[in-house]
């Protein structure tokens, strides 16, 4: 897969710019602050719907509008797909496919895949579990659009049951209260047990290819692992620490089915009743799971060094690659590669080999200041980002 032509109106720094790319190396080249980030954010956008550097889209509307238009061509394989989602503010944002009539924006999930590597995802390991748990919804996402209503089912929900505790804390909370708690908890269980067993699922196909990207980005002695902790084995703090005696003991879940989870949630959301209502928020469930990264038996998070944190974070980015190949190996179905900025974060040693993994993607787009830090095995056409738009006389 890759993307032949990239088209922007009025996203980020941009009031219109037209870049045509290809399969093999593209490199983005110019100083920072003009704008080259901006244009793989835009392609990253296409294929997860949000942004690797915010958390909401206001900021990628160019000052002073109210729309922002992202257009790409995708080739996977023998078919070319037009995408097109204009991104809106205070409306929801519109997609179109091949210039059809418009849907919602989530209806375009799953045509553009891609793999994106940032300096921002030093926070998968250094950073609280919420940044672990949206790297495995967006790949889950990615992999199985589908679940992108399992996600936003399970917030619906989630928002709706907290306002409940929210307003018992507050002493409004009656008898009549509890059984309007009651029914929250069914679809809560229903919901939570949907996300966590494909979290679950996720994580068993993402682990060995973890501990994969490791070794080739290293060949240390220290090996890579992931484990996910549930709160059904026990209540966890917002930091992903344990609470009760439970601590490091994950519940034997991956055989469960979703009624036999739904069944273990609704156990535990009575056994968390009476905290839940004295903190006036859901205690129990995937939106306070965590992923666990284990470097050579300890916790990455903490104990890593600063190469061995780069060298976990860009091993989970490599494993979801290597998860999309092996779920698409047919010719052309691979997903695009973005490395944004990461080279200039790298020792030398890591360069290199992140490089010679993954020069013979079939698209990979790169963005550097300086060209000089962008490996050989990189070789390929470079595009200069100038104030404004871009240069494309560069070789």
């Amino acid at each position: 897969m890759y993307v032949e032509h990239l088209s922007l109106t009025d996203f980020r720094s941009y009031a219109q710019v037209d870049v045509e790319l290809g399969p093999g190396v593209t490199v983005l080249v110019g100083s920072n602050g003009l704008g080259k980030t901006n244009l793989v954010e835009a392609i990253g956008y296409l294929a997860t719907l949000g942004s690797h550097r915010v958390s909401s889209d206001v900021p990628l509307l160019r000052f002073g509008t109210e729309q922002a238009m992202i257009r790409a061509m995708i080739v996977r394989g023998a078919q070319k797909t037009l995408l097109e989602v204009e991104i809106n503010s205070g409306r929801a944002n519109r997609g179109r496919i091949n210039r059809a009539n418009p849907v919602r924006a989530r209806e375009l999930l799953g045509i553009c895949r891609t793999v994106l590597f940032a300096p921002e995802d030093l926070a998968l390991v250094k950073s609280d579990p919420s940044h672990r748990r949206r790297f495995l919804d967006d790949l889950l996402v990615s992999l199985l659009p589908r679940h992108a209503a399992t996600r936003s089912d399970f917030e619906r929900v989630l928002k709706q049951r907290n306002a409940l505790l929210k307003s018992a804390r507050a002493g409004k909370f009656s008898s009549g209260h509890e059984a309007t708690l009651e029914v929250w908890d069914q679809h809560m269980a229903a919901a939570g047990a949907q996300l966590l067993r494909a979290r679950l699922d996720l994580v068993e196909r993402l682990r060995p290819h973890v501990a994969r990207a490791y070794a080739e980005l290293t060949e240390g002695p220290k090996e890579a692992r992931i484990d996910y902790r549930s709160t059904l084995s026990g209540p966890l703090t917002d930091d992903g620490n344990a609470e009760g005696a439970t601590a490091g003991e994950a519940a034997d879940l991956a055989g469960l089915s979703v009624p036999e989870l739904t069944e273990r949630y609704l156990v535990a959301f009575a056994a968390a009743r009476r905290r839940e209502l004295e903190r006036g928020i859901s205690l129990v469930g995937p939106h306070r799971d965590e992923l666990d990264l284990i470097l050579g038996g300890a916790p990455a998070r903490g104990f890593a060094s600063h190469g061995e944190t780069w060298s976990m974070a860009l091993s989970l980015r490599l494993g979801s690659y290597y998860v999309f190949l092996e779920d698409a190996p047919a010719e052309g179905q691979s997903p695009v590669l973005i490395l944004d900025d990461v080279f200039a974060e790298l020792d030398v040693q890591r360069r290199e080999r992140l490089a010679g993994i993954v020069a013979g993607a079939e698209q990979v787009l790169v963005t550097a200041a300086v060209e000089a830090d962008i490996p050989d095995k990189l070789d390929g056409r470079r595009i200069a980002v100038v104030p404004g738009g871009i240069d494309e006389g560069q070789r």
